[in-house]
């Protein structure tokens, strides 16, 4: 791998991890600004957009990257520019194509979600949001194909800048926009709810302004490169998109199937529980599982498919020279990575699940609750994106779209029933069998495909459960401990528990994994020299 791809790799998970990080973390002040009962607004709001937004885009940054970049490497640069104008014209009409369908249809959707009258927000309400959030869709594809573009040229920084600019001014805007619409205006929270959606609009045009900036930057680089190139080939622009197409499927369905899991319990979940006379709280329990918990559930899957997900060109390059044996230590290697980290990190959510909510958002015994019970299903996320990876490197992409629309498929069958059954806890495992039967499915289809059969991982997952109770004990002994001491009394005190009981299971768990060399076998040569200097097993 070269060094230019190790740093553009580098600086777009940067990019992204900060991103991602920054989406969960703004939660906390906005909560406390609009309150408990108005958030839910704000993620009626956002799953049918970021379904609109991901259907819009369909995957065009990788594979506008992945086109222009097939063909600069034959020297033709001259067609990926071709790709690029013809591309924004495209997005631009595909961009209000989405706009307008998500603004007419937000009435239709707001009559889904609201069944009754005792709820706390109004069809009206829900319209208003989808509508006002629609407006970004309007920016956000232009700046998939830019970024598509500059990645395909091997420049990576402007699309992680771009990411975090957008963010960083969206986050601003809906912080002190509401703020103001709040405490300055003194207007309803719910106003100040529908000013933090179009942030995202706000948010979007700050990233094109950035994109502009750089493509300002490389013109003249690019514009060498173009000059010298040969006409762009005979490549119809039918042909041209076929072929941009095909390389977007598999991964616009990856990116999709959470969103769509999520616009499930969004239209069924209030329906279910108005059933068994709880239209009351419905809305609440509603935000608290779609998008309070989700934020913090995503966590552990992004930290572990990051890690795993490099392994996958590897997988790659193994698979196309048939090397049985590199294809084994690879998988191998990327199933262990991904479960020796997530594993540890929902333990973690577990039992510390009321601390986490209460530092994040307040004391409250039923969002803990849902937390607790929706952490596991972070594991069953992290090996559906990893196995959806694999079978992309080998070229399985038909078997991507039958497991990830079958588990969709027992998620909306199981869904009601289980809701009726169980309340939150059916969404959550109507949720959790669905991408369990996913992962099944793409396991079956890996070991067959590839003889994947490997003794090795079970036995280093019996090691690594083990490691996980031992450092689940130590955990729970010291929050008990330290509740003994003083229960939690506000997010502080909240924060210092999660701290204090992090460190002990980072070092509980480190320290194992360190002594009995799984660890080193894991993450390679440059730890366990690192390890054997401080005296650990090798």
């Amino acid at each position: 791998m070269s060094s230019n791809l190790v740093k553009g790799t580098a600086i777009l998970t940067i990019g992204l991890f900060l991103s991602k990080a920054l989406g969960l973390l703004y939660v906390i002040p906005f909560y406390a600004i609009v309150g408990k009962e108005n958030i839910g607004l704000y993620q009626y709001a956002y799953i049918p957009y970021n379904l609109a937004l991901a259907i819009a885009i369909s995957g065009a940054p990788l594979a506008i990257s992945k086109f222009v970049s097939k063909y600069n490497a034959m020297g033709d640069y001259a067609t990926g520019r071709k790709l690029m104008k013809s591309g924004m014209l495209v997005m631009t009409i595909s961009g209000m194509l989405s706009f307008l369908v998500l603004f007419f249809m937000a009435e239709p959707i707001a009559k889904l979600v609201i069944r009754d009258n005792e709820q706390i927000f109004t069809i009206d309400e829900i319209k208003s949001v989808i509508q006002w959030v629609s407006y970004a869709l309007l920016a956000v594809p232009l700046m998939s194909i830019v970024r598509g573009y500059l990645q395909g040229n091997q420049k990576f920084e402007p699309t992680s800048v771009s990411q975090l600019v957008e963010q960083i001014i969206r986050i601003l805007v809906v912080l002190i926009g509401s703020y103001l619409v709040v405490n300055v205006l003194d207007l309803s929270p719910r106003i100040a709810v529908k000013f933090a959606v179009f942030a995202a609009f706000i948010g979007a045009l700050a990233g094109l302004i950035v994109l502009y900036k750089y493509w300002l930057k490389y013109k003249p680089e690019f514009t060498t490169l173009y000059e010298s190139s040969p006409p762009a080939s005979n490549i119809s622009f039918l042909d041209m998109y076929k072929e941009v197409i095909g390389y977007t499927i598999p991964f616009v369905l990856v990116g999709v199937i959470n969103p769509l899991y999520q616009f499930v319990d969004m239209i069924t979940f209030n329906g279910a529980m108005i059933s068994i006379g709880l239209s009351t709280v419905t809305d609440e329990i509603l935000t608290m599982l779609n998008f309070l918990t989700h934020k913090v559930v995503m966590i552990p899957v992004m930290v572990a498919t990051g890690f795993s997900m490099a392994l996958i060109p590897v997988i790659t390059g193994y698979y196309t020279k048939n090397d049985q044996k590199g294809l084994t230590r690879s998988l191998d290697q990327t199933y262990q990575i991904m479960l020796f980290l997530t594993i540890p990190m929902v333990l973690g959510l577990i039992v510390l699940s009321d601390e986490f909510y209460t530092f994040l958002y307040s004391k409250d015994a039923v969002g803990s609750a849902v937390l607790s019970a929706y952490a596991p299903v972070a594991i069953l996320f992290g090996l559906f994106t990893v196995t959806a990876a694999i079978l992309q490197g080998i070229d399985k992409h038909k078997w991507i779209v039958f497991t990830s629309l079958t588990g969709l498929l027992v998620k909306m069958v199981l869904n009601i029933p289980l809701i009726k059954l169980f309340e939150v806890n059916g969404a959550i495992a109507a949720t959790a069998i669905g991408y369990g039967v996913a992962v099944i499915i793409n396991l079956v289809v890996i070991s067959k495909v590839l003889n994947y059969h490997s003794r090795m991982v079970f036995r280093r997952l019996i090691l690594i459960g083990i490691f996980n109770v031992i450092m689940l004990v130590a955990v729970n002994f010291t929050l008990k401990g330290l509740l003994a001491i003083s229960p939690v009394g506000g997010k502080m005190q909240a924060l210092l528990y999660v701290l204090i009981c992090a460190f002990v299971g980072a070092v509980v768990y480190g320290a194992l994994s360190l002594k009995s060399g799984l660890a080193q076998k894991l993450f390679g040569d440059k730890l366990t020299k690192i390890t054997k200097k401080l005296g650990f097993g090798g």
